[in-house]
C-alpha cells in the first residue's frame, strides 16, 4: 500500500449539486470545510437530492467568503450569503429531524424553486458542530455531519472503480460503461490500491490526518445519473447487485469520520492502520 496517495479531492458546497474540485481543503470534525453546508428542502422540509430531482446535477455552486453562487444553465447567477443567525425551521435529513436557517432572499428560494419547477427553499446548517449525530449505530460520542447522506467524507478508490467497470463491461449494459468517478460523488480519491482493498479498512492515515473507518457506503440510484448530462441509465446498480451486494445494500466505497481537524491534499499518501 506503500503508493498509495489522494488522486482527487472534491466538495459540494450545495448537497445534490454538482462537485467542486480541490487541490487541498481543511476538514473539520464533521467534514470538508464547505461541503454540503447547504442544501434544498421541500414544502414537507424534506431533503431535496439526485434521487429524486436528477437535473440537480446541472447546477452548480461556489463558494465565496460569506456565502456561494448558484448557477445553472440558462439561468443568471445568484449570490447567496450565509444567513445571519436567527429563527430556524425542522428538516428532514434522511430521518434525521435538523434545525436550519433559511437563505434570507426570498428572490433565492424562487431561482431554485424555478430551476427545479417545484417548490423548495434553500437552507444552511449554521452550527454543524451539534446539529446532526452520526448515525448512533457508527458513531462514537459527540461526531455530527453536515448534510451528508451520512458520514464525514466518502472515500473511493481508483482501482475499484476499474474493477467495476470491467465488470459493467462484461454485462447486459456495457454500452453505458466505462463509468467516472463524478457519479459516486466522493471527497477523496485514493490510487494505488488494489481493487477493493478499501472494503477490510478500520482505520487509515491520509497526509497529517487520522480516519476511522465505520462502514462501507451502500449505494442508491443517484449513482446511475450521468453528472454532466442528468440521464439516468442501469448501471452501475445493476453490475453492483451482481456482484457486490452484502445485507441488502450495494456497496462502492467507504465512509469517514477524522478523528481531528487538519488538512488533505493531492498527493498525501494514504496507509492503512487497521
Amino acid at each position: 500500500m506503500g503508493n498509495a496517495r489522494v488522486r482527487s479531492i472534491h466538495v459540494h458546497p450545495v448537497k445534490a449539486f454538482r462537485s467542486l474540485p480541490l487541490r487541498e481543503v481543511v476538514v473539520e470534525r464533521w467534514g470538508p470545510a464547505g461541503d454540503r453546508r447547504w442544501t434544498l428542502i421541500d414544502d414537507g422540509g424534506k431533503v431535496v437530492t439526485q434521487r429524486r430531482h436528477p437535473r440537480l446535477a446541472l447546477a452548480a455552486a461556489e463558494p465565496l467568503p460569506g456565502g456561494v453562487v448558484l448557477s445553472a444553465p440558462g439561468r443568471d447567477p445568484v449570490t447567496v450569503p450565509v444567513p445571519a443567525p436567527g429563527a430556524t425551521v425542522p428538516a428532514d435529513v434522511f430521518g434525521d429531524k435538523v434545525e436550519v436557517v433559511p437563505a434570507e432572499d426570498p428572490a433565492v428560494h424562487e431561482w431554485c424553486s424555478d430551476f427545479l419547477d417545484t417548490p423548495v427553499r434553500l437552507v444552511h446548517l449554521d452550527d454543524p458542530a451539534v446539529r446532526r449525530p452520526v448515525d448512533p449505530a457508527y458513531a462514537l460520542p459527540g461526531e455530527t455531519v453536515t448534510f451528508a447522506d451520512g458520514y464525514p467524507l466518502l472515500l473511493t478508490t481508483t482501482a475499484s472503480l476499474d474493477r467495476l467497470n470491467s465488470l459493467v463491461a462484461q454485462g447486459a449494459h456495457a454500452h453505458e460503461g466505462p463509468l467516472p468517478m463524478s457519479r459516486f460523488r466522493p471527497n477523496v480519491v485514493i490510487g494505488g490500491t488494489e481493487a477493493w482493498a478499501e472494503d477490510g479498512w478500520t482505520r487509515v492515515t491520509i497526509g497529517e490526518m487520522t480516519f476511522r473507518v465505520p462502514k462501507p457506503s451502500g449505494r442508491c440510484v443517484v449513482t446511475t445519473t450521468d453528472q454532466d448530462t442528468s440521464r439516468r441509465g442501469r448501471e452501475p446498480l445493476h453490475t453492483l447487485g451482481r456482484h457486490r451486494s452484502v445485507g441488502g445494500r450495494l456497496l462502492f466505497g467507504v465512509n469517514l469520520v477524522p478523528l481531528s481537524p487538519g488538512t488533505l491534499r493531492v498527493g498525501d499518501p494514504l496507509e492503512v492502520v487497521a
